[in-house]
């Protein structure tokens, strides 16, 4: 006897929400539309990746974020100075075939930085880059000798 009763229950509550549907218009709440071209703003990858050297000319336009990032190349530069020094000093091995890559590498980016008839800012970057690595040497040469 119970179980009759819940079914007409469930029966009843069906055809109700049933009879609701039929009375509210059925939208849709997911269109598929084709995908318009209306110069909006990038579509695919290559588009960004495109855009980008635009939009990091127009970043560095100002002289304060041109200096901010000549001192973060030039204190990088120096970083990697020390940590090479260190790793190669400490293990004892290599150490002179670490010391003539460093200078070729020192004396290439001199050479590039030189040759060029204009410098831009990626380069003068690398060359802030290259100043930094020579400090860092010489810093720690000199930690070594007292």
């Amino acid at each position: 006897m119970t179980h009759s009763v819940a079914l007409t229950s469930t029966t009843l509550i069906q055809s109700k929400i049933r009879a609701n549907e039929a009375s509210i218009p059925r939208r849709r709440l997911f269109r598929i539309q084709a995908v318009q071209d209306n110069g909006v703003g990038p579509r695919r990858l290559i588009d960004i990746i495109r855009i980008v050297p635009e939009i990091s000319k127009n970043y560095f336009k100002t002289p304060s974020r041109r200096a901010l990032f000549g001192g973060i190349s030039l204190l990088g530069g120096f970083y990697v100075a020390q940590t090479i020094s260190l790793s190669f000093g400490a293990l004892g091995v290599n150490d002179v075939i670490a010391a003539v890559v460093c200078v070729l590498i020192t004396e290439y980016v001199t050479r590039f930085y030189y040759s060029r008839p204009k410098v831009t800012f990626p380069i003068a970057l690398l060359n802030n880059f290259k100043m930094g690595f020579t400090y860092g040497l010489f810093i720690d040469a000199f930690k070594l000798a007292s």
